[in-house]
């Protein structure tokens, strides 16, 4: 099916403009790829810059180890719980206002961080930032799905991942400097100059596009249903561990999800206009490429999460070094993203997914074999086959999404592609953090006796797992050299043996990513925003 869009500036409740010249600078597609980058960048560079500040925010605020991990958890509850809405209110009133609104909304909420003095303001404004991030995402997806034309897609999607693999990789690097030398404020602070040049572009550069048969009415109970659906599960899988996966609230909060999916479903079934037309998902390549997208994420993001723990504590390096060893990865996106976007132009997305899941596979059942002392060069080289092997993923299966969903649900379908990816995320997280604890409470009780050190209570013992989960070793203060570093050699063997086994899980979920590949295929209506486009 092929959508016919108007190309127009806006204001909601008035009539379009006529059609603009394309010919000019605002509505180039390049130039519109320039404008979006930078405001994906903020958004990008903010989901891992913050982690670096969290202890100083921690210290500096007084705020308990709970407050400081709601900093990171409303962020990313509120991002995942409005990405799909978030992409309808673009399809509505147009990408342009909704990625202006979520770059303004961003950096003020960034300013007001920076300036807060207590940590529930912090917390509350990183839910805003949130929300305005949630716009924004599904809002570049759709502006770049409108402008280009089919055989320019994929290469501007190639890009724009360069540029999150770019901004990803700076977060922990430009976190560090800017905590060790300025403070914690300017971690957010620097979202602001960012912001402003993001919205002067935005302002001078996007133009709107909306499709004739654009949604004209909200589906209010839709939303409703789905944002308790979508709260539901990612707090169960964030809270997994430390109720345990079989405690009832751990096992309520997946019920509800559940049931309102289930209600989502029969509702969106019946009415005239809804949040997701089902009938999207009739389309095989758009399902195939959604399940990819979680499988992958799953795969990257549960495994990542172990990858700094054992580069800062197994290793002993500094957030600023464990980021620059993990150049390798980021480095491999960078280059991989816009490589991997024309090879999909040329051959179509079902070859590159399936290789650059295979990839994947391999490198996460490669770094299943990391040791306490594996080398840099061993590391870099199991890292770059990972970054080598999501880029061709990260690229073709936003392509597969967003090009088989019709154009007036450009929005819906990047807010899927990005849900797909936190829900993905969240759930790797989870499982592999069960996965991991499990090894440490099997394990680290009979290797600790093992290495003939003194018993520990069951209280001591529980703490003393808590912390090899995350590659910490329980070294009494004051404990001799000898000591120290056995209870070292035993904390941290336990932890990589743990990681070990979570990177061979997420090696088989990689592999049943490679499967789910090959039904993925060019998006059927990839064609609809060509004919807008000038390059």
């Amino acid at each position: 099916m092929t959508s016919q869009i108007t190309v127009h500036d806006q204001v909601p409740g008035k009539e379009p403009a006529p059609a603009q010249d394309r010919s000019g600078l605002r509505g180039h597609p390049w130039l519109t790829l320039f404008a979006v980058a930078i405001g994906v960048m903020m958004v990008t560079l903010d989901g891992t810059i913050v982690a670096v500040a969290n202890p100083e925010i921690q210290k500096d605020l007084g705020a308990s180890l709970a407050e400081v991990q709601w900093i990171t958890n409303g962020y990313l509850l509120a991002l995942a719980v409005s990405l799909i809405t978030a992409g309808k209110l673009g399809d509505r009133f147009g990408h342009r206002q909704t990625f202006l609104i979520g770059i303004a909304g961003f950096a003020v909420s960034s300013a007001a961080i920076g300036l807060s003095t207590g940590v529930g303001l912090v917390i509350g404004f990183r839910v805003a930032q949130g929300l305005f991030g949630a716009l924004l995402m599904p809002a570049a997806l759709g502006l770049l799905r409108a402008t280009f034309p089919a055989e320019k897609l994929n290469m501007a999607i190639g890009i724009w991942g360069m540029v999150i693999g770019a901004s990803t990789a700076a977060g922990p690097i430009v976190g560090g400097l800017l905590v060790e030398h300025v403070s914690w404020q300017s971690v957010f602070f620097i979202n602001v100059p960012v912001g402003i040049v993001a919205l002067a572009f935005g302002l001078f550069i996007l133009l709107d596009h909306r499709a004739e048969n654009a949604p004209r009415s909200f589906d209010l109970p839709g939303i409703v249903l789905l944002s308790v659906a979508m709260f539901s599960l990612i707090w169960a899988l964030i809270k997994a561990a430390e109720w345990g996966w079989g405690d009832s609230k751990t096992l309520l909060f997946l019920a509800a999800s559940v049931i309102c999916f289930v209600l989502f479903t029969v509702w969106e079934s019946k009415v005239s206009e809804p949040l997701i037309p089902l009938g999207m998902f009739r389309s095989l390549p758009l399902s195939a490429g959604t399940v990819l997208m979680v499988l992958m994420a799953f795969a990257f993001m549960g495994g990542l999460f172990f990858v700094t723990f054992y580069l800062q504590n197994v290793h002993g390096m500094s957030p600023v070094d464990s980021g620059l060893h993990l150049l390798p990865l980021t480095g491999m996106m960078i280059i991989g993203s816009p490589l991997a976007g024309a090879a999909i132009t040329k051959v179509g997305p079902r070859v590159p997914l399936v290789a650059g899941m295979v990839a994947t596979a391999a490198a996460c059942f490669g770094m299943a074999r990391l040791t306490p002392d594996t080398g840099t060069l061993t590391m870099s080289l199991w890292f770059a086959l990972l970054g080598l092997g999501l880029a061709p993923v990260m690229v073709g299966a936003t392509e597969v999404i967003v090009g088989n969903a019709p154009l007036e649900l450009s929005g819906v379908a990047g807010g899927l592609q990005q849900a797909a990816m936190q829900v993905g995320g969240s759930l790797g997280t989870a499982v592999l953090g069960a996965v991991m604890a499990a090894e440490v409470g099997d394990t680290f009780g009979d290797k600790w006796a093992a290495a003939q050190l003194p018993p520990l209570a069951p209280a001591d013992l529980e703490l003393a797992e808590k912390g090899v989960q995350v590659g910490l070793a329980p070294v009494p203060e004051g404990a001799p050299e000898q000591v120290a570093q056995a209870i070292s050699a035993v904390a941290h063997d336990t932890f990589v043996s743990g990681m070990s086994t979570a990177f061979t899980v997420a090696g088989v979920v990689a592999v049943l990513a490679a499967v789910v590949a090959c039904f993925t295929k060019r998006g059927a209506n990839a064609e609809a925003g060509a004919g807008a486009a000038h390059i």
